[in-house]
């Protein structure tokens, strides 16, 4: 099974022919050097900032008081932090590093690697900035807003032009198989951004996603589960490829279980998004497809796992010693694992018992914590003694960060599968009369408390790990000196050979780049079109219900605090067909009662209750106290308190806009509506908190919380919901 293919594509030592054929130049190494300073910075913040985030899960009021540092704010700068911020700037390092050594030759341009590099750091601050100010999409792993959007775009494209320009003036005639997810990934990823970011602006830094409620929650998962599959698997899959075998001094193990791999991965992986959304609203054809196409993704996942742990055959007795080939084995085997127990997730009796629990969050955090920083952490480990021509520092500080890291993942992950199973078996089990055992669906919460706090200690002990990690690279760059500009030789380009040995068909395909590409472009495209033109682009296939109306201004308005606070982080508006909710939270949700959500706000997690029924089930003045002190109305809630609702005015600068925008987008304002719009939403307003004066509260006309209650009151009452459910939620106590 063993294959020269590492040989004659890593040019190591910079090839072979006679001195006066070859060429003398010079690897970039500067740039490399940026992005690891910045991987390794931006993932200190990420781990900051997400243990933050698990704290306030145990002390709700932890840094509280302040809407920027509140637990909806940041968890979207947590998450967008971690993918883009560490791991981003890590498939950087990855790239930069082993795309020129693979191709015998510098980047194609210097100047587009440094606007490669500053532009993606400006857009981590924009990000930074943007999100804490409540700026947010409110999509998940796509919260950034249109200016943003646009900006990735331009960054992206430079990073491709560059990695394209490079390999086209390469000296090695192959393309080894790094080359082939690196490709992917900058084909793939444009795609799937462009296509879900698209919206039409009301503001600066407002906008309205094109598509609506069931056709926006299949493009986004869409995006969402490719933006895994092709920010953190295939670009640390050509990490994998490329690092394993130098780590290990062997060659890959199978060439053709890689030709296999890739080609397989990319087509099935594209299909798998719709499994977050079963038994939702969507279409029972496009959860059934998702749920097929994950369960094929088993083999293609393991093959490449499979290849990348066989190729250390040979070297296991290094993989004590060696802290690079523990990270990269870890971070293997953790991959096989995640890839493995994503398929299992997606059979429906899986998903019913798993979905909206924490059983997710930790299964999301035992990929993204072993597999993309493990392969970091690895590759960083490797690569900045060779950037400073000198020795890591110590390699004991680098074996403690080892033991830290994966303790942190043990502490983190499994409290999170015991506590998630336990939450969903509560919110489903039933009494020998037929009630709900725990009606209230705090106490499923407080139940798991325990959990989230052993969570925090793991995160406490991956953080300490990252931090060792920092400090030992630190001291590796200072006792040795960057090698700016690395100095080379390699023979030219070579002839297309007549014969290739193995596979000639692919072997042939491997010399052409840009037929490769348009062949990666067609595999990753033909899923995505079958899959969500039906449902997102055809408007005829959404039922609708003529009972659904557009929401009011002052809705509206609501609509737009809840999704800048963050409320979908914690709460789903989708009451799944099945007994248990439907007992505790009333009648299932419709496809054509989310027609004119946008974006849609289904969620993917239940810290608190559903609310798709919430409508009219408590007074408006329940809702103001819980809102101003969560604990007043629900003893023990995890929920913090929004002070910051209170006393502001509600500014509808923009409100006309917004109308105009959302008609544009289809949604059936009368026209010259938006010219009443301020006065309709100023009228509602009074009568809100008319009400609210009536039960003794002091507060204005004008406050953003008037505009939250008129939201929450408006949830799923366009649908009768009569009958035992109401009762239930009514006692559920809130969160």
């Amino acid at each position: 099974m063993g294959s020269p293919v590492v040989e004659t594509h890593d040019p190591g030592a910079g090839g072979g022919g006679s001195a006066s054929t070859l060429e003398t130049f010079a690897y970039d190494n500067r740039t490399t050097m940026l992005f690891a300073v910045a991987t390794a910075a931006w993932g200190v913040v990420a781990f900051i900032v997400g243990l933050v985030v698990a704290l306030k899960l145990i002390f709700p009021e932890f840094l509280g008081g302040m809407a920027e540092l509140s637990y909806g704010r940041l968890r979207p700068l947590h998450t967008n932090a971690a993918i883009f911020a560490f791991a981003g700037n890590a498939i950087f390092v990855g790239v930069y590093y082993s795309l020129q050594r693979l191709c015998k030759t510098r980047m194609y341009s210097d100047v587009l690697s440094k606007l490669h590099f500053w532009g993606w750091q400006f857009i981590i601050v924009l990000a930074a900035l943007t999100l804490p100010l409540g700026f947010t999409t409110s999509k998940e792993y796509a919260e950034l807003e249109w200016p943003i959007d646009i900006l990735i775009t331009i960054v992206w494209v430079a990073f491709g032009a560059n990695m394209i320009g490079t390999i086209l003036k390469r000296r090695e005639r192959h393309m080894y198989v790094s080359i082939w997810f690196y490709l992917a990934t900058f084909i793939t990823v444009a795609l799937l951004h462009v296509v879900n970011s698209l919206g039409l602006p009301v503001s600066l830094l407002k906008s309205y996603s094109m598509y609506a409620g069931v056709q926006d929650a299949l493009v986004q998962w869409w995006y969402g589960h490719n933006a895994v599959a092709f920010v953190l698997t295939t670009p640390f899959l050509g990490v994998m490829y490329y690092f394993i075998p130098k780590a290990a001094n062997r060659p890959v193990y199978s060439y053709r279980l890689s030709i296999v791999h890739f080609w397989s991965l990319i087509f099935i992986y594209i299909w798998a998004g719709p499994h977050h959304l079963l038994y939702t609203a969507l279409p029972d054809w496009a959860q059934s497809l998702g749920t097929v196409f994950s369960l094929m993704l088993i083999a293609p996942s393991w093959g490449g796992m499979v290849n990348g742990l066989l190729t250390l055959r040979g070297a296991w007795d290094r993989v004590r010693e060696d802290p690079v080939l523990k990270f990269l084995v870890v971070g293997v085997t953790a991959y096989g694992m995640a890839t493995f127990e994503g398929p299992m997730l997606s059979f429906r009796g899986v998903s019913a018992l798993t979905h909206y629990t924490d059983y997710i969050i930790g299964h999301v955090h035992l990929g993204a914590l072993a597999w993309n920083g493990g392969l970091s952490f690895a590759m960083l480990y490797y690569i900045v003694p060779r950037l400073y021509g000198t020795t890591l520092y110590s390699r004991g500080l680098a074996n403690l960060h080892f033991w830290l890291a994966t303790l942190g993942i043990v502490f983190y992950a499994i409290p999170l599968y015991i506590g998630g199973i336990t939450q969903s078996l509560m919110w489903r089990e039933f009494t020998a009369d037929g009630l709900l055992r725990y009606p209230n669906f705090l106490e499923t919460v407080i139940r798991i408390v325990p959990m989230y706090a052993l969570r925090a200690f793991g995160g406490t002990l991956f953080l300490l790990g990252g931090l060792a990690a920092v400090y030992n690279l630190y001291r590796t760059a200072k006792q040795g000196r960057l090698i700016a500009n690395e100095v080379v030789q390699a023979p030219p380009l070579p002839p297309v050979p007549a014969t290739h040995a193995a596979g000639p068909w692919h072997r042939a395909l491997e010399s052409k780049p840009i037929q490769f590409s348009v062949l990666t472009f067609v595999a990753v495209l033909i899923g995505g079109v079958v899959e969500f033109v039906p449902t997102a682009l055809i408007r005829a296939n959404v039922p609708t219900i003529a009972a659904v109306k557009p929401y009011t201004p002052l809705e509206l308005e609501g609509r737009d605090i809840y999704i800048r606070d963050g409320c979908v982080g914690c709460h789903s508006q989708m009451i799944r067909p099945l007994r248990a909710e439907t007992e505790r939270y009333g009648d299932y949700s419709k496809a054509g009662e989310f027609v004119y959500d946008r974006p849609f706000l289904w969620g993917s997690k239940r810290t608190g209750p559903d609310l798709h029924r919430v409508g009219r089930k408590y007074p408006d003045s329940w809702h103001f106290l819980h809102m101003r002190e969560p604990r007043s109305t629900s003893p023990g809630s995890l929920m913090p308190g929004y002070p910051w609702l209170y006393g502001r005015a509600l500014d509808t600068r923009h409100t006309e806009g917004k109308i105009i925008t959302l008609r544009r987008l289809g949604v059936p304002y009368a026209d010259g509506f938006e010219r009443e719009a301020v006065t309709h939403l100023q009228a509602q307003a009074t009568g809100i908190a008319e009400g609210l004066r009536g039960s003794g509260f002091e507060v204005e006309d004008n406050e953003e919380i008037v505009a939250l209650i008129a939201y929450l009151q408006r949830l799923g009452t366009d649908v009768s919901t009569a009958g035992p459910a109401q009762a239930n939620l009514i006692t559920a106590g809130g969160q």
